[in-house]
């Protein structure tokens, strides 16, 4: 893929970006299986491959130099600001909004903050887009200050882009190296960004995580959905179910099971929720709970379980409770395939049987990777 940025030197985040695409994938495959080689039994399906341009659903654009003259990016080590307006690795209907943010932030005056004199105000911008173009706008402030005069542009942005239905305010009081903070204003009506996934709306509240290539997510959820279809279990539990993705799917493709969807985000839960009301699921229930904590406390087991943990993995607590659940059937989606190894060392009860790795994340060398764990 071509990209100016990276050419010109200002921005280094593809490292693989001249590599070719097929090779790529090649090399992400081969990574998994060689992470995963001491599973001889463990089958692998083709992986599957992502588009190579326009294909990221999220912004997180760092907002520099001055309300008359913004610069929407990133920033270097010198804490300056790098402009990426034109990232192709955006959706389109990102790239369409970059102009009309540009033109808020001279028109209301927002000025943005300076890391190095930790002035200003206006820190972050985050968009998220669905699939359906309509998008999810978070203005990430150091206070209240810039609120008023956002929320009196509210109606001028829809008018310029009738695709923003969602727009927020999150603090970030503190001079932090994160992307937002814990506070959240909702300044419209609508509150949600409907995320369309396999013909089912996943909604999406501020704080809500989703992935990052909803395509890529697509295939994921459908390939979980397979394997738990394929087990047939008549309980099922998603632990880390974030707005329920691997559930909702589940749900659909066991209807006479009993799902339950766990995540430690209220937020997330609320989202979910909203799906399972609106798709009239009545054999799925989401709980605002910790994962682990729930599955220890649990007095009645699952069948069959699904995890989709962060980066550092499930854990030992968790692993040695699945280990010794008895539990049938696991499903592991993973965004580190090396905490994975990690946590299958500590189930060696429950083999890999099948896996899939999914190209999230083209022209970088990570990749979500899932696996079919079965009891020996």
């Amino acid at each position: 893929m071509q990209c100016d940025y990276f050419d010109a030197g200002v921005c280094r985040s593809c490292t693989q970006i001249r590599v070719p695409y097929a090779t790529q994938l090649e090399s992400k495959d081969a990574d998994a299986k060689a992470l995963l080689h001491e599973h001889a039994q463990l089958r692998w399906l083709s992986p599957v491959a992502s588009k190579e341009s326009a294909f990221r659903n999220k912004a997180k654009i760092v907002v520099s130099g001055t309300h008359q003259n913004p610069v929407l990016g990133i920033l270097n080590r010198e804490g300056n600001g790098v402009d990426l307006s034109e990232c192709p690795l955006y959706t389109f209907d990102i790239l369409a909004l970059m102009p009309v943010l540009r033109e808020l932030i001279q028109r209301a005056s927002l000025t943005p903050y300076s890391v190095p004199a930790r002035k200003g105000e206006l820190k972050n911008i985050l968009v998220t887009a669905s699939p359906s173009g309509e998008l999810m706008l978070r203005f990430v402030l150091r206070s209240k200050k810039l609120l008023v005069p956002i929320r009196r542009e509210i109606s001028w942005l829809q008018q310029r882009n009738p695709a923003i239905s969602v727009v927020s305010i999150n603090l970030l009081r503190e001079h932090k190296a994160v992307v937002e903070g814990g506070e959240e204003i909702i300044l419209t009506e609508q509150q949600t960004l409907p995320m369309q996934v396999n013909g089912m709306d996943l909604h999406l509240r501020p704080q809500s995580f989703f992935q990052t290539n909803t395509a890529i997510a697509e295939a994921l959820y459908a390939q979980g959905a397979q394997w738990v279809a394929d087990a047939a279990p008549h309980t099922l539990w998603d632990l880390y179910c974030g707005v329920g993705g691997f559930a909702l799917h589940s749900a659909q493709a066991l209807p006479d099971a009993s799902i339950t969807g766990i995540e430690i985000s209220e937020e997330a839960i609320a989202s979910a929720q909203r799906t399972v009301d609106e798709k009239g699921l009545d054999n799925l229930t989401f709980i605002a709970q910790d994962a682990t904590t729930f599955a220890v406390d649990a007095q009645e087991l699952p069948e069959c379980v699904v995890v989709n943990p962060p980066r550092r993995g499930i854990g030992e607590q968790l692993a040695q409770w699945l280990e010794h659940s008895g539990i049938q059937t696991v499903v592991y989606s993973s965004c580190n395939a090396r905490s994975l190894v990690k946590d299958l060392e500590k189930m060696p009860s429950l083999k890999p049987v099948e896996g899939r790795v999914f190209d999230m994340f083209p022209h970088t060398n990570h990749y979500e990777v899932a696996v079919l764990l079965q009891r020996a």
